[in-house]
């Protein structure tokens, strides 16, 4: 296939291979090799100028596969879905496998801002699911660096599995990924803000695209990640008195997520948090009860924390105060185990 650009003319090799359509230069004449990666990316492709060693001498050379070819301008995708055509027609290449190839270059994968398209969907459980998948690690390397721009941490905010063995590897951002970004798209600062609700826009726009249900769950998660408050205490520190004793709180970091168990609907606050120079992940359940609906939290205090459950209870209970200004209720059980009590105002 050749790309001409202001009087430049430049041939490429296109493969059919085995998991992706493949555009190929090489060269040992760098400067040539750099034109041609300029040429792509004037077609709307990003393609990076690479080198290796064949033998004694320094070959450079270009390859975009599939998902950025997708990313191109339309006439490069018509073009490549052409070969393809052709390629299944003379029996070259099997008509379901470049089914898929088809599918991408004729909708493209990536929008101008440069997001992946994702797969948004809900699973047979109602769980948001948003994924990428792609044969080349190149390409998910990318998305990788895309999200951790935006702020996200692989772990924590997303999961990925690299391709193997010619199979298709998958980014998966969990749901606390999704809210964290919505979050950041309104507290986040300067381009990562920026990038945080463009990310969000985009997720939104994917959702929307596919259905009713998805968008209002998407929807759903987007609108409690922004109204989170607990993230904005990082950092927070503070001297409380409890029991007639002063306690030295810091809060490194902390989220709130909603679950549904059984049709009741459950809000879990974790902190992470060092009380007099013990630090450990503090968790609180909140829910609705009686005839009045009343909001209560609960949580246990820890027999395995440094001091046992008495001493655990008051530093839950000093982290508690410093946040909200009062004291939890203490409820001791006859088989030891220790309740720490919030209402509303805490």
């Amino acid at each position: 296939m050749t790309i001409s650009e202001g009087g430049a003319d430049i041939r490429y090799n296109v493969y059919l291979r085995e998991h992706d359509v493949s555009l190929k230069f090489q060269s040992t004449d760098r400067s040539r090799v750099e034109l041609t990666a300029l040429l792509l990316k004037l077609a709307g492709v990003g393609a990076e100028v690479k080198k290796k060693r064949e033998g004694k001498r320094e070959v450079w050379y270009v390859v975009a596969t599939t998902d950025k070819l997708a990313a191109g301008r339309k006439e490069l995708r018509d073009t490549l879905a052409e070969i393809v055509r052709t390629a299944v027609k003379n029996g070259w290449v099997e008509a379901g496998k470049a089914e898929g190839w088809l599918e991408k270059l004729e909708e493209g994968r990536v929008l101008k801002e440069g997001w992946p398209k994702y797969g948004v969907r809900l699973t047979g459980s109602g769980t948001l699911e948003v994924r990428f998948g792609s044969t080349d690690p190149e390409n998910i390397e990318q998305v990788v660096q895309r999200l951790r721009e935006v702020g996200l941490v692989e772990g924590k905010h997303f999961t990925v599995k690299m391709p193997e063995s010619g199979d298709a590897g998958y980014l998966y951002i969990r749901r606390k990924g999704l809210a964290y970004a919505a979050w950041l798209s309104v507290h986040g600062e300067g381009e990562q803000r920026r990038l945080a609700a463009e990310f969000v826009k985009y997720i939104l726009q994917r959702a929307w695209e596919e259905g009713e249900d998805v968008y209002r769950r998407a929807e759903e998660i987007v609108k409690e990640g922004k109204a989170r408050g607990s993230l904005t205490l990082k950092g927070f520190e503070e001297v409380v008195e409890v029991n007639g004793r002063k306690h030295v709180v810091k809060v490194i970091d902390g989220e709130a997520v909603e679950e549904n168990r059984g049709g009741k609907k459950l809000l879990r606050i974790r902190i992470t948090a060092e009380v007099d120079g013990v630090m450990r992940d503090y968790a609180m359940t909140y829910s609705r009860f009686g005839a009045d609906n009343e909001a209560m939290g609960f949580a246990t205090a820890r027999a395995d924390a440094p001091g046992g459950r008495e001493t655990d209870a008051e530093r839950f209970s000093a982290l508690i105060k410093a946040l909200t200004g009062k004291e939890p209720r203490i409820r001791r059980r006859s088989d030891g185990t220790i309740e720490i009590v919030c209402g509303r105002s805490t």
